[in-house]
């Protein structure tokens, strides 16, 4: 049956969504406890159906015009126009969403997707957003790991970083993963670009005031060996001496799985969002294959990574959401009622 759905409340202005502002907390926060008795919200606690928001990479590197890494799909306006709906979401279905979980990309310069770490035989670095780098480009010696970055990446084991550098883009190709994009430097932990998008960041701290919820922040990235698309997993797990560089996201995964619903949005659809819908649906297959039917993708709050003239990830994007719905897994829109999704039962 349909769920109460809630106006938006008159703080949330649409035309500052691809702005960066400070959140007025303290305002925010008495604001946020006199809607929730106005509107008689209950306490997380007491949903009697639990549901997880998990909001992928909404961070101002990926969804501020004029930023890194902007994702704008192919409109030119993807990422900000996917927030305002997204946050719009967020208000209505306040009492419904138990808790919300953002991921946050968070790097730092000297990691493998990042221009320092490479060099070629001139001692240029890769171009950021252009570059990508394959097994025979190492192989040949195109591209170098930087000698420079052994000495705090590894403990100036250059030889170590060398032979990790070979296995890492071989692991990629045989793994069926994107290759080795260099990317521009974005996400940096400490800076403005690794914060999030400041209209997302007040829809999660007023919803968490309104519930009595705390949001569940999930870092990942900052791991200089390996890629970190999925929150779940990373791209790469293991060295070229079998040893392990990365985990895979346990107590997250054993998270998701109690809740009765798990819904998923963010940036970028083609890549953080693709990849981390991938990983749940392996270890949903692992644990209960009809886990598969407790996952919501909301198609509209996400757009893929499209550089004109350079790269247009947006076939890839609707490919793979195409075999997460044919696995089983609900694409839904942002509008509507919770209540009305396939599978879900909330009651009188």
């Amino acid at each position: 049956m349909s769920v109460k759905q809630l106006p938006t409340p008159p703080h949330f202005m649409p035309n500052r969504v691809g702005e960066v502002w400070q959140v007025p907390y303290a305002q925010r926060a008495d604001e946020a406890a006199a809607w929730a008795a106005e509107h008689r919200l209950r306490p997380a606690s007491e949903d009697a159906i639990t549901v997880c928001l998990v909001v992928v990479d909404c961070q101002n590197s990926f969804c501020i015009p004029g930023f890194e890494l902007f994702v704008g799909g192919r409109s030119g306006r993807g990422a900000v126009e996917d927030n305002i709906r997204l946050c719009e979401f967020i208000y209505r279905n306040l009492g419904v969403i138990t808790q919300v979980a953002p991921t946050m990309d968070t790097h730092t310069a000297m990691q493998i997707f990042h221009p320092v770490f490479w060099v070629n035989e001139a001692g240029e670095h890769p171009v950021g957003g252009v570059t990508i780098i394959d097994p025979e480009d190492v192989e040949q010696g195109v591209w170098q790991v930087n000698p420079a970055v052994a000495a705090t990446v590894t403990d100036r084991d250059y030889k170590y970083l060398r032979q990790h550098a070979l296995n890492y883009v071989r692991a990629l190709s045989e793994g069926g993963k994107y290759p080795l994009l260099i990317w521009p430097y974005h996400a940096m932990l400490g800076g403005i670009g690794h914060a999030l998008v400041s209209a997302v960041e007040e829809a999660v701290f007023f919803h968490a005031i309104a519930r009595s919820s705390q949001p569940r922040f999930e870092i990942k990235g900052n791991n200089p060996l390996t890629e970190h698309y999925s929150v779940l997993h990373p791209e790469v797990m293991v060295g070229p001496d079998g040893e392990t560089i990365a985990e895979k996201n346990a107590p997250l995964i054993r998270k998701l799985f109690e809740f009765d619903a798990v819904i998923i949005a963010g940036q970028a659809k083609s890549h953080c969002v693709a990849w981390t819908i991938h990983d749940l649906l392996s270890e949903v297959r692992a644990e209960d294959p009809a886990l598969v039917e407790k996952v919501y993708l909301l198609e509209d709050c996400a757009s893929p990574v499209v550089v004109p003239g350079v790269v247009d990830f947006s076939e890839q994007a609707d490919e793979a959401f195409r075999r997460f719905a044919d696995a089983g897994m609900h694409v839904v829109s942002s509008t509507g009622s919770i209540g009305d999704w396939p599978g879900l039962e909330f009651g009188g």
